[in-house]
């Protein structure tokens, strides 16, 4: 500290009365000022502790930023070396991977996403910045904003969802969550949104592979959720692995120069993803590290994670002149201003403190796991289970009793310890009214069934009812972990269809970090339920909602298709010149010898038809719900006016819930092909038995907005359908017109 205050002292004294006084524009204008150029390009360079010998680096000055260094003893003995062994003693950012939790884990992303509550995400959020920051860490690379159609990808279940508007929002809350209210003093740890942009359509749903993405559907699609969350002030972002059209986003200077810092007027920080600058040579894009490292510069990267091309490179360019000086400095404004906004000239040190209440957290983590629940099929009103009309409950798969895979993918720092299983919290809330029968037949998902699964199951037969949970271990999910077919794994659908047989009612529960093929197990069951992997708290949510102490509430924030010969699938699709009217022949109905235009010539699969097997924002209620006296405010609106939508929302049923109202609508023509629906707005809604509330829905100026023929932003004068309802299935409610 005492470095830093004389440092400070001897360049801002004579423009304001204290250093704390000072813009922090102005703060970073100075301290560029007295900054070497290797001091410069040291800030540019993040380092691992697995692959450098960190205390070297930093006393020699060649090091902003470290990564994955978890524990405060071990961050402020490094801080210490940065702020008390350099001449100018910079602090240092250390960030990691908090992706859904720290040691507390919530549900996945896209888990998180099915609850349509961005307060319960802000509020994890901000639970999982309270415990990384405990464990010394200032930095984390969330919220993750990649668009998916594809449910092979295994990245798919950081995302948060494949609607933009629902990505933008629960981004922002995310954002606001993990930095605190206000972006130019942060009070938690620097978000990090990622990966700019496009890496969600990486063809065939596998990891790292290329896009093609037209520019005009970047902007309408894959760069909408980003925006959002700059516009709320998130501090850092991250290029993306993917090329587009050829340019690899670390080096895609349109993108990152033009749009991001000139059009949008961002000032936050940009880090490349793992070793991404040296990936451009295998890219072809680049043919050694050192244009590498001039092409990522030029682009706008501000750090680079852990290749060094950098450090090695950019002063003997910046030297020869082949690298403007701007260039450096404006990347070290970038991530000097966002050390400022930290406080970490502050308060460069981690305190010893008490750690944060994992009481809390974990009640937080279970309302979060409660909310993301999607009930797909009850049949009969198989669920809720009443503990007082039956004897027994069977309890078998291979996610019963799974404390790491329930937590999914992608948790570097969470503690299983804190994972309560569904068999230990049936046992634990139930064991003393029912009687539970309990084996889980599969051990992992993965594998097959053993010889004596028959024997096994008729024990299980016995009981009043089977409740099955399967699914995906969490390795199956998350970077790199792409499949080609999205069904159950090992003998998970044979051990269904078994179980099924026996003639007792079957409750499939399902947690899995994708959407799923769930066709077979769906006709195999009963009821099901499903939950991207719930987190810490997934028996206790679980074993609530299976009987009705709570009512589940999810909706899919992703399409599920009926088999992965669907993808890619999602509903904000545009139409064709052909679109399909839902009366097409299917494979097994087509007469023997029919001619090649007899069927309908329609845009379908012949043996899939063109329906998901569940829509975006499906999910279905113990409850039910009538929706009326559905109106428009205006019939005719002028450019930047909104419409709002106006509704009667009750509860019908006999138990109390939430229904999340939807608002959907279609720009019916425009000067390019727009969407057969968007969605436009949304509302949870809790309501007792009986109960009704009038229901308020804005349609915005941006929300009937796009990129038109000619790429500017803009409201087209037509007529606009809206669509009000439970999923984007939605009836429709009216129309109006600009």
């Amino acid at each position: 500290m005492k470095r830093i205050l004389i440092m400070a002292v001897a360049f801002l004294i004579a423009a304001a009365p204290s250093f704390a006084q000072v813009s922090i524009d102005r703060k970073v204008d100075s301290l560029l000022a007295i900054m070497t150029l290797d001091e410069k390009i040291g800030q540019m360079n993040q380092l691992h502790p697995d692959i450098h010998d960190l205390e070297t680096e930093i006393r020699s000055g060649k090091v902003g930023s470290v990564l994955s260094v978890v524990g405060t003893e071990w961050m402020n003995r490094l801080q210490k070396i940065a702020v008390e062994e350099t001449r100018l003693g910079i602090p240092l950012l250390n960030g990691r991977d908090v992706i859904h939790g720290f040691r507390t884990i919530f549900p996945i992303p896209l888990g998180q996403a099915a609850s349509f509550n961005p307060e319960i995400v802000r509020e994890g959020a901000a639970i999982a910045a309270e415990e990384a920051y405990h464990e010394g860490i200032n930095w984390t690379f969330a919220p993750m904003l990649d668009i998916s159609h594809d449910a092979r990808w295994g990245r798919i279940a950081e995302s948060l969802g494949e609607d933009p508007l629902l990505a933008g929002i629960m981004g922002a809350a995310m954002v606001e969550g993990f930095q605190g209210a206000d972006p130019e003093n942060i009070s938690g740890i620097a978000a990090c949104a990622k990966h700019f942009v496009g890496y969600g359509a990486a063809e065939g749903g596998r990891d790292y592979n290329s896009t093609n993405i037209p520019e005009r559907r970047l902007r309408n699609l894959h760069l909408r959720p980003f925006k959002a969350v700059a516009d709320a002030g998130v501090a850092s972002l991250m290029t993306a692995f993917n090329d587009n059209d050829g340019i690899p986003m670390t080096g895609n200077t349109r993108l990152i120069r033009d749009i991001l810092r000139q059009e949008w007027g961002w000032d936050g920080m940009i880090v490349s993803d793992w070793e991404s600058i040296r990936e451009m040579i295998a890219h072809g894009f680049c043919q050694d590290e050192v244009e590498a490292a001039y092409k990522a510069a030029l682009a706008g990267v501000d750090v680079e994670m852990v290749s060094e091309t950098y450090i090695r490179n950019l002063k003997k360019m910046v030297e020869e002149g082949i690298v403007p000086m701007s260039v450096i400095d404006q990347s070290v404004g970038n991530i000097l201003r966002l050390k400022f906004r930290l406080g970490l000239f502050d308060n460069p040190y981690w305190q010893p403190a008490e750690a944060p209440s994992s009481e809390k957290a974990l009640k937080t983590a279970q309302k979060a796991a409660e909310e993301s629940i999607i009930l797909l099929k009850n049949t009969n009103a198989a669920l809720p289970l009443n503990a007082s009309e039956i004897r027994s409950v069977a309890v078998t798969g291979p996610l019963a009793d799974a404390p790491a895979d329930q937590i999914g993918t992608w948790v570097f720092d969470g503690d299983v310890t804190r994972s309560v299983t569904p068999i230990e919290a049936i046992r634990e809330m139930y064991g003393d009214k029912v009687e539970i029968i309990y084996d889980p037949i599969l051990n992992y998902s993965r594998e097959t069934l053993p010889s004596d699964a028959e024997k096994r199951i008729r024990r299980l037969s016995k009981a009043d009812v089977i409740l099955y949970f399967a699914g995906e271990e969490a390795i199956l999910s998350g970077e790199a972990h792409c499949l080609s077919s999205i069904s159950l794994q090992g003998g998970q659908e044979q051990l269904g269809k078994l179980l099924k047989e026996t003639g007792t009612k079957v409750i499939s529960i399902i947690m899995a970090g994708r959407p799923i093929a769930l066709k077979p197990t769906l006709e195999n069951s009963d009821a099901m339920l499903f939950a991207f992997h719930p987190g810490s708290m997934a028996g206790p949510a679980l074993t609530r909602t299976i009987f009705g102490e709570i009512c589940p509430s999810g909706k899919l924030p992703v399409t599920f298709p009926v088999d992965e010969g669907q993808i890619p699938i999602y509903y904000n699709h545009n139409s064709t010149g052909r679109p399909s009217d839902g009366k097409e022949i299917l494979l097994h109905d087509i007469p023997l010898n029919a001619s090649q235009t007899s069927l309908g010539n329609k845009s379908y699969y012949l043996d899939s038809g063109k329906d998901p097997l569940f829509p975006f924002g499906y999910g279905l209620s113990y409850t039910s719900f009538e929706y009326s006296d559905i109106r428009l405010s205006k019939t005719e609106i002028n450019p930047g006016e909104s419409v709002e939508v106006t509704l009667t929302l009750k509860n019908t049923g006999k138990m109390a819930g939430a229904e999340i109202v939807q608002c959907y609508i279609q720009d019916e023509f425009a000067s390019a092909a727009r969407p057969v629906r968007e969605l436009a707005d949304f509302k949870k809604i809790f309501l007792q038995p009986g109960e009704s509330i009038e229901v308020k829905m804005q349609i915005s100026p941006s929300a009937m907005s796009f990129y038109d023929i000619n790429m500017n932003y803009s409201m087209e004068k037509g007529r606009f359908k809206v669509f009000v309802g439970k999923d984007s299935n939605a009836p429709l409610a009216g129309t109006f017109r600009l």
